[in-house]
């Protein structure tokens, strides 16, 4: 496959917004922390979830990075995770539409 990995990080003025980008985000990849995301994902789902984030944020007030860490199959994360949770790469999982 052609998946690849990114990290997802968002800054949102507004909170509904936010819960609109926090909901979008669960649909596309795994919870890290408070407004970051793991996301495996192929060419299509990157270019719809582009796509729909920019339909929900305001340009002038949010932001968000989306940080492409490389082929999924080949990625090898060197995390330091500290705290109550752990970090496990995002597994490759079936898609539903």
């Amino acid at each position: 496959m052609d998946d690849r990995v990114y990290i997802v990080t968002y800054d949102i003025g507004d909170a509904k917004r936010w819960r609109a980008v926090f909901q979008l985000l669960q649909g596309y990849g795994e919870w890290a922390q408070l407004s970051v995301f793991q996301c495996r994902l192929s060419r299509r789902r990157h270019a719809e979830l582009i796509a729909t984030l920019e339909q929900i944020i305001h340009h002038a007030d949010d932001h968000v990075l989306v940080i492409d860490l490389g082929p999924a199959e080949r990625v090898e994360p060197r995390v330091i995770s500290l705290g109550k949770r752990g970090f496990e790469p995002v597994p490759r999982e079936p898609v539903i539409v």
